[in-house]
């Protein structure tokens, strides 16, 4: 057990007692602080005190905090692989596929439960020996997560994704053609009908924005050929799309996603924004249809992630490969990622490099600002 005695000092006076601790403990987050006194661990003058009392000069408040107990979940070998680790963080590539959180009934695997074999250095969340999720993604995402070892340090990083001092980039693959590079800048909130989406078609919400550069397009065009069964007959127009990197300014549950098709550019195997609908228009020889097939989920990445580190300030800048699925997705479009200029984009070690047939379009120029 920790303990931490300390005196208020005149400039502290009159601060409630759970602020007060957090201010004078940065290790304790103000709920941590909270779940303390509720606990009984926290004394003013020799006395148990509720959140809200405000100590007054020269008051000593002793604090006890409980060594960190042990999660309920089995940890379990994921074969998670770090970007970046240290005694503070961890940046991981997250795998498609994976949530990051147990479920109401905490059946099944989850990134906590790889999290919890990964890392033997944990020192405590909200007095648990767990894992401190900093951000999420999407079960059906990939890419980029930060994952805090401590309570502190959990709380700088937070603090930092809030104050928007982390760059965030992301890898999509959308439907149609969308502007060279573009901006979407709404309100957000819940949808007004499905309660699982969000939308930016709502009146009152957050502010949400996300900006985009197109790297690549497919274009779409008549096809000939002997119509199928459910299906319109020679001279179809196919389906088009665009490969896009992402910025985002503000972190909203579902934001490209629902960005994105509220625009009208639903991510290719999005069954909840409507990319999956789609693509049951196309005809499966579609190379839209062959691409959302091979991705085999929301064709979405966090490819990107940069912040200083919560202790030292020095920056750190991770890069997660681009999986199998996209470039196999990506390569049915005839898009090769590496051909795009700049630095190569990285690729797992397994990763075949896909043939470059015709219909692939790169992006030149800057066409005007677009918001479908």
């Amino acid at each position: 057990m920790k303990s931490i005695r300390f005196a208020v000092e005149p400039s502290e006076a009159g601060t409630r007692l759970d602020q007060l601790i957090a201010q004078r403990a940065p290790e304790l987050s103000r709920a941590r602080a909270k779940q303390l006194i509720d606990e009984g661990q926290v004394r003013v003058d020799e006395k148990l005190a509720k959140a809200s009392l405000r100590p007054r000069e020269g008051q000593s408040i002793a604090i006890d905090i409980p060594a960190p107990k042990p999660i309920r979940l089995e940890p379990k070998d994921l074969s998670l692989r770090p970007l970046y680790e240290d005694e503070e963080l961890l940046v991981l590539d997250k795998p498609a596929g994976i949530a990051v959180h147990p479920g109401a009934g905490g059946e099944g695997e989850t990134l906590v439960h790889g999290l919890l074999h990964h890392v033997g250095d944990l020192r405590g969340i909200g007095g648990e020996l767990r894992p401190g999720i900093v951000h999420r993604l999407d079960k059906d995402t990939s890419g980029c997560l930060v994952v805090a070892k401590s309570e502190a340090s959990l709380q700088r990083l937070q603090s930092a994704f809030k104050a928007r001092q982390v760059e965030k980039r992301y890898l999509a693959l959308v439907h149609g053609l969308v502007a060279e590079r573009g901006e979407l800048d709404t309100l957000y909130g819940r949808h007004p009908v499905d309660r699982k989406r969000f939308s930016s078609q709502v009146r009152e919400g957050k502010r949400a924005q996300t900006r985009w550069t197109r790297l690549a397009a497919h274009e779409g065009g008549a096809r000939a050929g002997k119509p199928q069964a459910g299906r319109s007959g020679a001279g179809e127009q196919s389906g088009s799309a665009s490969f896009v990197e992402v910025e985002l300014l503000t972190g909203r549950t579902h934001q490209i996603r629902a960005h994105f098709a509220d625009a009208g550019h639903p991510l290719l195997g999005d069954s909840l924004y409507g990319g999956v609908k789609r693509e049951g228009r196309l005809d499966e020889r579609d190379p839209i249809a062959r691409a959302a097939k091979a991705v085999g989920r929301q064709a979405l990445h966090a490819w990107k992630l940069a912040f200083a580190h919560p202790s030292s300030g020095k920056p750190i800048a991770c890069t997660a490969p681009i999986p199998s699925e996209l470039r196999a997705a990506l390569g049915a479009l005839g898009i090769d990622p590496d051909a795009l200029g700049g630095p190569p984009l990285p690729a797992p070690p397994s990763a075949a490099r896909a043939a470059k047939p015709a219909g692939a379009v790169l992006a030149r120029g800057v066409a005007k600002r677009a918001g479908k």
